[in-house]
């Protein structure tokens, strides 16, 4: 039996805000297949989607009201996942119900819990918050990625690949050759890198819009097991940004959340906030296209390399110096699946 690949004690993203509407939204969470919906009053519902009956995916039925009929035989389940009425029979049978998954709905997005329920604490969904906080313009888009989330993860981890896979836009040698400081707690782990007086590559001269050389800095925080938020701009060299002071830069955060869809697929959402010309709507959805731009070049990198991992299995995965972040970040997630193997066999 193969190693599991992702914790389920856990909150996972499962779609933006505006994706869920009273319409029935089908969607795979750690190999489960989860239907989503919003019930009349707004709130967002995530149950089961199979039929307890003869496990026709609900996402096939219609919404009634907060219930979802089953398309096949009509059987009705409400919010809970209980199954209220039964087609040609008064009596319905008590075990007839499917699972309700703990649903919170934070920082866009709607976040689900695949594992215990009664661990599922709304105080450890992952901290996105500048992606609807008034003090930032964010905004971002989703994507269907064809390879494992950890693969993601590693790539976002390690941004020295700026310099080859993002040549054109974000990426110079001064990504590469800068040095980097390695830290972690129990559930996180940071990457923190500072490029000082160096020429500013294409993106981030175009944001500051000042000539001269600049002070960057990416500061990647790793929340287990599966959110990144980095801190990325660039100041004016000798402005003080290295010292705390960014005032005279442009500062914004990449936001990234994966969620498993199956043990080589996942559900990749992203969002760019920024904290200058918040009121620029242009310049939001120039931004958002740009970034859009970029991650498309990660995407075809990621799912080249999920084919080659595909084709060989047996070959063994090295890690050079700039591999500490995606090494921590690794470790971290199999500490919470080791975990969760050690409760589910002490309860067996």
């Amino acid at each position: 039996m193969d190693e599991p690949r992702f914790p389920l004690n856990a909150w996972y993203a499962a779609a933006w805000d505006v994706e869920i509407k009273r319409a029935l939204l089908p969607r795979t969470i750690c190999n489960k297949p989860v239907v989503l919906y919003r019930k009349l009053d707004g709130s967002a519902v995530a149950l089961a989607d199979a039929c307890w009956h003869r496990l026709l995916p609900l996402s096939m039925g219609e919404l009634h009201e907060d219930n979802v009929i089953c398309g096949y035989h009509g059987l009705e389940f409400d919010d809970s996942g209980r199954c209220v009425y039964m087609p040609s029979q008064d009596t319905i049978n008590p075990s007839a119900c499917v699972r309700a998954y703990p649903l919170v709905e934070r920082h866009r997005f709607i976040w689900v819990w695949m594992g215990d329920p009664a661990l599922a604490d709304p105080a450890l969904v992952p901290d996105l918050h500048w992606n609807d906080d008034p003090a930032w313009a964010a905004d971002g888009k989703y994507i269907h990625a064809q390879c494992d989330y950890r693969l993601v993860i590693d790539n976002l981890m390690d941004l020295t690949h700026e310099t080859y896979v993002h040549g054109s836009s974000i990426g110079n040698r001064a990504v590469a050759e800068a040095p980097f400081e390695a830290t972690h707690t129990d559930n996180t782990a940071t990457i923190t890198r500072w490029m000082r007086d160096i020429d500013a590559p294409p993106f981030w001269r175009g944001q500051l819009g000042k000539p001269g050389n600049v002070d960057r800095w990416q500061i990647i925080n790793f929340q287990a097991p599966a959110t990144i938020a980095i801190d990325v701009g660039v100041a004016p060299t000798g402005t003080g940004a290295p010292e705390g002071d960014r005032s005279q830069g442009v500062n914004g955060f990449v936001l990234n959340t994966m969620t498993p869809e199956t043990d080589k697929t996942c559900h990749y959402f992203w969002a760019f906030a920024r904290n200058y010309k918040i009121d620029e709507q242009a310049r939001t959805h120039t931004l958002r296209e740009g970034v859009s731009s970029i991650f498309r070049e990660d995407e075809r990198i990621l799912e080249a390399q999920q084919k080659a991992i595909n084709a060989n299995p047996d070959h063994v995965i090295y890690n050079l110096n700039i591999d500490a972040g995606s090494m921590w970040a690794r470790r971290l997630i199999d500490r919470m699946i080791a975990d969760e193997t050690s409760l589910r066999q002490a309860a067996e």
